[in-house]
């Protein structure tokens, strides 16, 4: 009997300590599954605004709230035959007529202020999207270049992206240390 009673009272115990673990856990998955998820930056293809082995945390709930705007730093699931989710930077919007020509990214004919990026950045043709020839975003779909333009498979290389594939909106770097801070997101009043 005396066992008997010292046994429930060492299950109550582990018991009493692992509910704070269970709760932990399952704030953690709920913060995971829909609102925030971490991501590596894996390549250079996004410099000079975000470098490689940088860590991010991405937003999973703005876009259910609006639309995805030009200028907005996205994680999406790759086209294959690639297996991970990439970082990009949204370009065109569906419906709009893009076109790389002279280096720039034109959007309706009319030359895309990129703020974000230095003077001497260029944006060449690649197997989707060539020189020259306009191509017509579908809806629902978005073109995304990465910003370090000669170094980055983007949608040049394999065409827009679909809504659906849109894990978020890169919002906040919180490695390394020194970086620390939200990612800017350029806001524009550029209509085509």
């Amino acid at each position: 009997m005396f066992w008997r009673g010292q046994m429930r009272k060492g299950a109550i115990a582990i018991l009493d300590a692992l509910e704070p673990v269970v709760l932990a856990f399952a704030i953690f998955m709920m913060v995971y599954l829909f609102l925030f998820q971490p991501h590596k930056v894996d390549g250079n293809s996004m410099l000079p605004n975000l470098s490689n082995m940088e860590y991010i945390l991405t937003d999973k709930i703005t876009y259910q709230r609006r639309d995805p705007q030009r200028g907005d730093v996205v994680v999406f699931h790759a086209p294959p035959p690639y297996t991970t989710d990439f970082i990009k930077r949204i370009v065109g919007l569906p419906g709009e007529t893009v076109m790389v020509a002279e280096g720039r990214v034109y959007i309706g004919g009319q030359k895309l202020p990129e703020y974000y990026l230095p003077d001497s950045y260029m944006t060449t043709e690649k197997s989707f999207l060539r020189e020259g020839v306009p191509y017509r975003i579908p809806a629902g779909y978005y073109m995304v270049f990465g910003d370090n333009r000669g170094y980055s498979s983007d949608s040049r290389e394999w065409g827009p992206i679909a809504k659906k594939a849109i894990v978020g909106r890169a919002a906040f770097r919180y490695w390394p240390v020194d970086k620390i801070g939200f990612i800017s997101h350029q806001e524009y009043k550029f209509n085509p």
